[in-house]
């Protein structure tokens, strides 16, 4: 049974006993392109944390084929009624139009800058650059979500698609998104480092 654990980590809220809010933030991986609601990351991760006895609603704040920037110009009323934590995994459609990881960095920046402005802690969804676009792009482009994460001092789970990327099991026909079997996947790969998260919430508080 879920025990009432926003009540522990955050004891100083008028409503304790309400579930811990977090906002995952992202583009069609968050949203679940092609799968049915429950099938979305959000959903899979909410119930799992339950499962395990945490007090949480994951909220689905995915637009399938956003890029950062379109994901800065929506944040303010995505978080207008606040949050008490957010996930967020940007930056995919960004390295699939090629765009300057310049660009992505900065929006990203961007994004953080007002998260932290707003004293939502955040768990960083990293990604990877296709080899196919060139070492010198991989590299600029992999180094955006640790460089970020260490000025901001967040969490970082490097790769949000460990695991499911390249691997037509666990992916949809098109050969980029998870099937339903590649979010629980990703869910799995991903609980210590959210547990972690969930549970230092009060120390950022």
């Amino acid at each position: 049974m879920a025990f009432a654990l926003s009540a522990l980590l955050f004891p100083g809220r008028l409503n304790a006993s309400t579930p811990v809010k977090i906002i995952a933030f992202g583009d069609s991986l968050i949203a679940g392109y092609w799968l049915p609601e429950g099938d979305a990351f959000p959903a899979v991760l909410e119930k799992v944390l339950r499962v395990k006895g945490f007090d949480v609603k994951v909220v689905n704040a995915g637009v399938s084929g956003e890029t950062a920037e379109d994901g800065l110009a929506r944040f303010d009323w995505t978080f207008a009624e606040g949050a008490d934590a957010a996930i967020l995994e940007l930056g995919a459609n960004d390295m699939l139009r090629g765009f300057d990881p310049k660009l992505t960095r900065g929006t990203l920046d961007t994004i953080l800058g007002k998260l932290k402005s707003r004293k939502i802690p955040v768990l960083i969804a990293g990604m990877l650059a296709s080899p196919s676009l060139g070492v010198e792009y991989q590299e600029a482009f992999d180094g955006i979500y640790a460089d970020l994460a260490h000025k901001y001092d967040a969490p970082l789970y490097p790769f949000f698609l460990k695991d499911v990327m390249n691997n037509p099991t666990l992916q949809l026909s098109d050969g980029l998104h998870p099937n339903r079997e590649g979010v629980e996947k990703i869910v799995e790969n991903m609980l210590p480092c959210v547990e972690d998260f969930i549970k230092n919430l009060s120390k950022r508080s």
